[in-house]
């Protein structure tokens, strides 16, 4: 096991996801619901399945295409959709 590559993962993945929009949803949650564990235990098996994915399809992807190529276009994905929200909240 590479720990220096699992610590950098967990710290990154926490600072990211600290005030983020998932975490406001879980804290709205368990704050309406009055209840813990469901909130917690969801919000967790959420988290883990996305990442799952986020991994299996990260792993997979790099087998055709450079891995150069997809942090271009996830810079370029993460930018559009800002300038989408930009425009919208622009607009009303």
């Amino acid at each position: 096991m590479n720990w220096a590559l699992l610590i950098r993962t967990f710290a990154a993945i926490f600072l990211a996801e600290l005030g983020d929009k998932t975490q406001i949803a879980t804290f709205c949650s368990a704050a309406s619901a009055g209840s813990f564990w469901p909130v917690f235990l969801g919000s967790s098996l959420a988290l883990v399945t996305a990442s799952l994915v986020a991994c299996l399809l990260g792993t997979s992807l790099t087998r055709i295409v450079p891995v150069r190529w997809l942090q271009l276009a996830a810079g370029v994905v993460f930018i559009g959709l800002g300038l989408l929200l930009i425009i919208r909240n622009i607009r009303s």
